[in-house]
């Protein structure tokens, strides 16, 4: 029997599918990676008995990097990042060992179906599945086809049956249209990225962003919050009158009447014309009339109008709407909900959905008499060739999606009921008043047919009230005329919404990247986020788009990128050389980078303005190991000491706090150690800024501190304070946190493991000798006398934190609060130091701590 594998771009999508095509008769298995399912049943593909492998993927397999020294900052020059530095294709995350998963569970099979999104990004990830899976699969006879793509738009039987029988290929051409974009915004991006950064950083000490980055979206997107907020403080407000009347409709009631001048902008000139029709007791009645007008129902819903809504109206930012969008569409609740088209083609089962509405609380009504009386054809929109606009596809409650999701399923729900709906109808009236030689008006809306605002209640005509019956010379007594004075006002500082609206109109990113693009913007410190959702610009963002202009003004304008994005279009339709845009493309941006350095002066005008200098920031900490005059500790992110005298800078991690630790210097360069601490209950450890950032020894990666050390007799190294394996991470080692008393902690070097252990204890020593059992080494622990956990009056006591009985029970482990990246996860694998002369991380044959874990396992949380 031949085998069939099928790869979706999410372990849930692959469990939806994998039920409607065996309806409900597969078995299930985790898979080698432990994150992605393996479902398995038997069925028939092109005419034969065979046996299905539905299993997925995590989003892309692999990413784009360079290679070995270009990923290093201080050993290339950035100019090199444009055509010299090679690039390679590495996985994504390679602790999911994606490829090897694929590669076991493609071994032996003779057809694939590809069920990824179906956009250009799924197309892409297609062929990094096929790269993967291709050499492991059996050979295929001459000429047959084992290679299929199926594409569908929403996660329900009828769909995925559909793109079952209708099974194509996968599209080359919108594939190297995202490699050409991955590459482009890699080097382009990285290149412009550290330049600046790196410049700046050593320039300036209150900046306050790690990284100073540059995107060729994130750019552009960055330059129209600062367009607008430009255009805020140049704005001088002017003064202008109007003139108001008010006239007598019958005894209880009044119009109030609009001035067809509308306002002017001299104030003498309005007293004259109030100074005329103060004179008059009647308004005449020149005109009166009423139209019929109507008020359109939506175009069908597309990702881009999703977005502004969700952020104008539901308080949702556009990545986190775009994130909860796609988890109701992997549910099934929804269709893809990646789509430019706002038309729905004329095939389109319109009444399937609607049906499932049928029965809902909140506007079953409205579906059923929609259904009994016939739908409306929705308006034509734009065919963007893609995927139908987004649709509720089942039916939901609160109490079943709660919270946000539940918010942007009932809109969409609404919106989809309001394209099938009529069109509100509402009578306009409108009255012409003449006063004296001016003319004023008056107008009153009546609703006929509420249409589709009934299930859209914010879009209502707004209630006003009925305009009197009226002709032609009819007269009404004037009640007031009066002058007001006001002034015009400035805009306001853009909202998403308003963004969203720029960025698709000029063509910068796409509907996917687009909430990508603003969260990098925020996330880098150029903007933040008021109420209302509107996007300030910081003194940064500000400074680096004015700095832009002064210099390459095509560097922020939306105009390059746009012609960037439709190059990409076209190689995605097989319209242009991927080869050719990508040589081009960068031949470009890279003579921009030269004349950018070159002119990097104008940029460094506004900055001196903004920021201060390192030398006249922050605050005196510690001292230099070569002047050994006191460095500055400078807060501001990218937190990091500054010796003035040698005009050095030394990065410091970040996400925590630093402190002199006990004046003590480093062994190797007499500088003073300081401490870094991520809080009370997490992880702490000492550091020499020198060899944290010029590490001594070939084992030891930048940016680390003295618990990877590996000099041999420095009290506070590895060598001297390391136990033993960590228990999680198989690549770090626990060691003794000697500042942590009394309430002792031993920490991961690595990971956030923290192991909390003998509480009020007087001194904790890690021993020159080592377990027996595991050769971890030992521990001498001096406890409380008070409070000793040990018989009799014992107070001191030696043993294995991992094996030893009495040490099991003292030990409670946690995970740390640090959000560093340097404890997140494994790092190199090697033998590690544990107690003095660097003992091995453990031999072969012999068992490790965590085989000795159960009691401290029982603590986990």
């Amino acid at each position: 029997m031949k085998t069939v594998l099928m790869v979706a771009e999410k372990p849930s999508l692959a469990q939806s599918i994998a039920r409607i095509l065996s309806r409900g008769s597969m078995s299930s298995r985790k898979g080698l990676n432990g994150t992605c399912s393996v479902h398995e049943y038997t069925g028939t593909f092109t005419g034969q008995l065979v046996r299905f492998k539905m299993t997925s993927v995590c989003g892309h397999v692999m990413t784009l990097d360079f290679l070995g020294k270009y990923n290093k900052w201080d050993k290339v020059d950035p100019a090199e990042l444009f055509s010299q530095a090679p690039t390679e294709k590495k996985e994504a995350n390679p602790k999911l060992n994606m490829v090897k998963f694929l590669q076991v569970e493609g071994k032996g099979c003779d057809y694939i179906v590809l069920w990824l999104d179906c956009d250009k990004e799924g197309e892409n990830i297609c062929f990094e599945v096929l790269d993967a899976v291709l050499p492991v699969m059996n050979q295929a006879h001459s000429g047959e086809k084992t290679v299929f793509r199926a594409r569908f738009s929403s996660i329900t039987d009828t769909d995925i049956c559909t793109a079952m029988v209708r099974l194509g290929e996968p599209d080359h051409n919108e594939a190297l249209s995202v490699d050409a974009r991955q590459e482009l915004d890699l080097r382009i991006g990285c290149a412009f990225t550290r330049f600046q950064t790196k410049y700046f950083q050593g320039k300036y000490g209150n900046l306050d962003s790690s990284l100073i980055s540059f995107g060729p979206c994130q750019t552009p997107t960055l330059g129209f919050c600062v367009e607008r907020h430009d255009k805020i403080q140049s704005f001088k407000p002017e003064t202008y009158w109007v003139l108001q009347a008010k006239v007598d409709a019958d005894k209880d009631r009044s119009l109030l009447l609009d001035w067809d001048r509308v306002r002017v902008f001299d104030r003498e000139i309005a007293q004259m014309f109030l100074n005329m029709t103060k004179l008059e007791k009647e308004a005449q009645v020149e005109t009166m009339s009423r139209k019929e007008k109507a008020k359109q129902r939506p175009l069908a819903l597309n990702t881009v109008e999703m977005l502004r809504v969700a952020s104008s109206s539901l308080g949702m930012g556009p990545q986190h709407a775009m994130q909860t969008a796609e988890r109701l569409y992997t549910q099934g609740y929804i269709s893809y909900p990646r789509t430019e088209t706002t038309h729905y083609p004329e095939s389109f089962d319109l009444k399937g959905p609607l049906r499932q509405q049928a029965n809902h609380p909140y506007w079953a009504d409205t579906v059923k008499r929609l259904l009994a009386e016939g739908i409306n054809r929705p308006r034509k929109g734009h065919d963007a060739g893609d995927h139908p606009p987004i649709t509720p596809m089942k039916s939901a409650t609160e109490a079943e999606l709660g919270g946000e999701a539940w918010r942007l399923y009932e809109y969409i729900t609404r919106h989809f009921i309001a394209t099938v709906s009529h069109d509100c109808k509402y009578l306009q009236s409108t009255i012409s008043f003449r006063i004296g030689p001016e003319r004023f008006t008056c107008t009153g809306k009546t609703v006929i047919s509420p249409g589709f605002t009934e299930i859209m209640p914010w879009q209502s005509v707004p209630l006003e009230e009925s305009l009197p019956t009226c002709q032609r010379g009819d007269t009404f007594a004037v009640a007031e005329v009066k002058m007001l004075e006001k002034q015009t006002s400035p805009p306001d500082y853009l909202t998403e919404a308003e963004l969203i609206t720029l960025m698709e109109k000029h063509g910068i990113g796409t509907d996917a990247s687009i909430p990508v693009h603003i969260n990098n913007i925020c996330q880098r410190n150029y903007v933040v986020v008021e109420s209302g959702r509107r996007l300030k610009p910081t003194n940064l963002g500000i400074v680096l788009v004015h700095g832009y202009y002064k210099i390459d003004a095509e560097l922020v304008l939306p105009t390059i990128r746009s012609a960037v994005e439709k190059q990409l279009n076209l190689i995605a339709q097989g319209k242009a050389d991927y080869r050719q845009v990508l040589g081009h493309t960068l031949d470009v941006f890279k003579r921009k980078f030269h004349y950018f350095v070159d002119s990097i002066a104008g940029m460094d005008e506004l900055m001196e303005v903004s920021f201060s200098p390192l030398a006249a920031t922050g605050k005196p900490l510690s001292r230099c190991g070569k002047c050994h005059r006191f460095m500055k500790y400078i807060q501001a992110k990218p937190s990091r000491l500054h010796c003035s005298h040698c005009d050095e800078t030394y990065t410091l991690p970040q996400n925590g706090t630093i402190k002199l630790y006990k004046e003590l210097r480093c062994p190797l360069d007499d500088f003073e150690l300081v401490l870094w601490s991520s809080g009370s209950r997490g992880k702490s450890y000492p550091l020499c800024p020198y060899c944290s950032n010029h590490p001594p020894f070939r084992d030891m990666k930048k940016g680390t501190g003295c618990n990877e050390c590996t000099h041999p007799t420095c009290q506070h190294s590895l060598s001297m304070l390391g136990i033993g394996q960590c228990v999680e991470c198989e690549s770090g080692v626990l060691v003794l946190d000697p500042t942590s008393g009394p309430k002792w902690r031993v920490a991961c070097n690595r990971c956030n493991v923290v192991a909390h252990c003998f509480e009020n204890a007087h001194r904790v020593r890690v021993s020159a000798d080592t377990c027996s059992t595991c050769e971890a080494a030992l521990l001498d622990v001096d406890f409380n006398k008070a409070r000793s956990p040990l018989p009799g009056d014992g107070t001191q006591h030696t043993g294995c934190v991992f094996c030893d009985p009495v040490f099991q029970e003292l030990v409670e482990l946690k995970h740390a609060a640090s959000c560093h990246p340097m404890h997140r996860g494994p790092g190199r694998r090697q033998g590690r130091g544990r107690g003095r002369g660097r003992r091995p991380a453990g031999k072969p044959g012999t068992r490790r701590p965590k085989d000795k874990m159960s009691a401290l396992a029982a603590y986990f949380v």
